[in-house]
């Protein structure tokens, strides 16, 4: 047993931590804010978004409740609410009819496409919000993979020259920064070299330079209509979840071809290249919280395990944490509210 005196021979609190409690900053709300060492506003988010055909129509996606394929005029009249609330860019991604789907997704190249159309129909009305505009294959191929297919495998060279191609499309029809998320071998290179030569010196590029072969993009697939359509998987040109260094030779080799800027994708699973991305090269970064990151926090909430507010921000926080720039998000529309109102 101990003795009476026992509890006197100890240390008190203030000896063992040296009089520093670091609990008295976080006493109150004011205090907390007052020292929060990592912030997100309205400026960091990015919404991706999806276009379908059609006028005032909205066809909602079973596996992303409350995300909704819009029709042109209804995306336009969304950018427009989100432009008001500050938010400073949208990524679209378009759901193409199968009739305009073939091996080689050659539909990318029409300058009337989907995409193009809407490209077109924001910069006219919502000028002041910036237009991030995927190029890659998948949504106009009838395989639904990135690139041509050819005897089961992806041609590389040849898929780089339709996306360079439709690069400059999209530029012409006024998109402000590129985004390749292929990850075909060259193809940053090719599109910049393509932009500068048709006079689009001024066009960003994101680069999806670490996307990950991942388990987490079945809903996006969904939405773009290419669950089912594809042939084998992915994993001869995404990066294997099993690779750091890798990915780290990926940014270096799209910078050294000319992205002004790298994305991460999927986003939570891989913190951990963010953080290293952002420490080595020391250049504006960028995360995608895919389509199963946010289908898992909506599940999860909707059977009330979990705050969705609470836990949609702070995996939000996540990022910026791990020294992300901008998150892509379809949380956007929330956040900004949210945001707006606090």
């Amino acid at each position: 047993m101990l003795k009476k005196n026992s509890f006197s021979m100890r240390r008190t609190v203030d000896e063992i931590t040296g009089s520093h409690r670091l609990r008295r900053m976080r006493k109150t709300d004011w205090s907390r804010r007052l020292v929060a060492e990592t912030r997100l506003t309205v400026d960091d988010l990015i919404w991706p978004c999806f276009v379908t055909e059609g006028e005032d129509y909205a066809e909602p996606i079973d596996a992303m409740p409350g995300i909704s394929r819009l029709s042109i005029d209804r995306l336009v009249a969304q950018a427009k609410r989100l432009a008001a609330l500050g938010v400073p860019a949208i990524a679209p991604f378009p759901h193409i009819s199968g009739d305009r789907k073939d091996e080689r997704g050659s539909h990318i190249l029409d300058d009337d496409n989907l995409m193009n159309r809407l490209i077109s129909a924001l910069k006219a009305d919502v000028p002041e919000i910036g237009i991030i505009s995927d190029v890659a294959l998948d949504p106009f191929t009838s395989h639904g993979h990135d690139g041509v297919l050819r005897d089961g495998i992806i041609v590389n060279d040849e898929t780089v020259e339709i996306l360079a191609e439709a690069a400059v499309g999209q530029a012409r029809a006024g998109s402000d920064i590129i985004a390749p998320s292929d990850m075909m071998d060259g193809r940053i290179g090719a599109i910049r070299d393509a932009l500068d030569a048709a006079g689009y010196q001024d066009v960003a590029i994101m680069s999806y330079s670490a996307k990950y072969a991942s388990g987490f993009y079945g809903p996006y697939r969904d939405a773009i209509g290419t669950r089912g359509l594809l042939k084998g998987d992915k994993q001869t040109y995404y990066l294997s979840p099993t690779s750091t260094e890798e990915a780290l030779r990926e940014v270096e080799q799209d910078l050294a071809e000319g992205a002004d800027m790298v994305m991460v994708k999927p986003g939570l699973p891989y913190l951990d290249i963010c953080q290293r991305v952002k420490e080595t090269f020391k250049i504006p970064t960028f995360a995608y919280q895919v389509s199963g990151e946010f289908s898992m926090i909506e599940a999860a909430s909707a059977a009330g395990m979990l705050d969705h507010d609470r836990v949609m921000m702070e995996s939000l926080m996540a990022f910026r944490r791990a020294g992300v720039d901008g998150i892509l998000s379809y949380f956007t529309p929330r956040v900004a509210e949210l945001l707006a109102e606090h």
